[in-house]
């Protein structure tokens, strides 16, 4: 009997999923769970991690909800309860007006950076962002088609991006949006509401939509950060509940938008997910209702962060940027390697230590950087630069 012929096809690979780059900070958290796997020890300053749960409030609501057993789809623009209390937010903190039909409850920052850009913009446009800079801007950008202008930032703009800057690559050939991030990643640069006005103004002039990431904000140690609604009511806000309420892993986050964009993202969303998980919006509303306890963490993360402002410049890694909020350190490693890969590399095999190269942020100049997250304990950072200091030397 002639045994059958099998025969295996190879699927096509997208000439879009090619230009996607890796993220790198997840490849460092894959390979420092391998060491742990294996019984080693790692001090994790690789990802923007908070080191705390989520508020108790929170994780209460999610449990309650849970143990009533309905847990199903829910509007695509959000459960209303929670859309009210994000509008809420903004005359709590900042005293702007928001109305809740303009909030998109969404699955954490990055489905809101996905909705954005296919909502804003056509394959093809031209998108800027700053670098050094987030990379999942990059490659979500490269993944739906669209150019990607990278702007350099120096120590002349504080290293944000600049009306200037914006308006010259503009004229060189247009833009079509600018993506912000204030506080930064990976830099921890708060920008002024003087630089952010100069932003907002250069991109309403030029009639270049304005997006502003705000996911860091109520983490900051010397001046609170400033959202982009008060320059302009159109500006596209996109924030989430994984960095100051310390829930990462509950993937949930909002939007702010103009009114003309609401229904086109409520298409998309119905498509692409639907909804944002139940259990994560219940918890997400209650969360508002943990301020105090984030506080506290808050203030964690700024005793982490006077600890690495004191002990890095004694390790050779004291040539950082500005840390005026999240909870990174930008550091330049020019003085101890000229290949951030290696060095990060060896500092996770070497030393124990997971930290993330520059390359990830800025594939022009990142060789000479690393990034350090303080998100951990004080206890991780004490640590880290006990093994750091034998590591070097």
């Amino acid at each position: 009997m002639l045994k059958p012929v099998l025969t295996a096809t190879t699927p096509r690979v997208s000439q879009r999923s090619a230009l996607v780059s890796p993220f790198i900070v997840m490849d460092v958290m894959t390979e420092a769970a391998t060491i742990e796997r294996a019984g080693g020890s790692i001090v994790h300053m690789e990802v923007g991690q908070p080191g705390h749960p989520a508020p108790r409030v929170a994780r209460e609501a999610a449990a309650k909800a849970l143990a009533a057993g309905s847990v199903g789809y829910t509007e695509a623009l959000g459960i209303w309860p929670l859309r009210e209390r994000i509008a809420r937010h903004y005359r709590d903190w900042y005293g702007v007006s928001v109305e809740p039909e303009r909030v998109i409850v969404t699955t954490g920052s990055s489905g809101g950076f996905t909705l954005a850009f296919l909502s804003m913009f056509d394959a093809g446009q031209r998108v800027a962002i700053s670098s050094p800079g987030y990379p999942a801007y990059r490659n979500i950008l490269k993944a739906l088609g669209l150019e990607v202008v990278e702007i350099p930032t120096g120590a002349d703009t504080r290293y944000a991006l600049s009306g200037a800057a914006i308006a010259a690559a503009h004229a060189e050939k247009p833009l079509a949006g600018v993506l912000a991030m204030s506080p930064a990643n990976p830099t921890g640069v708060v920008m002024t509401p003087e630089a952010i006005a100069d932003l907002s103004a250069t991109c309403r002039r030029l009639g270049i939509a304005f997006i502003s990431d705000e996911i860091y904000h109520g983490l900051t140690y010397e001046r609170p950060a400033e959202t982009a609604l008060r320059f302009d009511a159109d500006t596209v806000i996109i924030n989430s509940f994984s960095k100051f309420f310390c829930m990462t892993g509950w993937r949930v986050g909002w939007m702010v938008v103009p009114p003309a964009l609401v229904r086109p993202i409520e298409r998309l969303q119905q498509n692409l997910s639907i909804s944002v998980p139940y259990l994560s919006q219940v918890a997400a509303l209650a969360a508002f209702d943990g301020h105090e306890e984030m506080e506290q963490v808050r203030q964690g993360y700024a005793r982490n962060r006077a600890i690495l402002m004191h002990e890095l410049p004694r390790l050779g890694l004291g040539k950082f940027l500005p840390i005026d909020g999240a909870f990174y350190v930008y550091t330049d490693i020019s003085a101890l390697s000229n290949d951030s890969m290696d060095f990060c590399r060896r500092a996770i095999r070497e030393a124990g230590v997971a930290i993330t190269p520059g390359l990830d942020f800025d594939p022009e100049n990142g060789h000479r950087f690393a990034r350090l997250s303080f998100a951990g304990t004080e206890a991780d950072m004490r640590e880290a630069v006990k093994r750091l200091e034998a590591w070097l030397g």
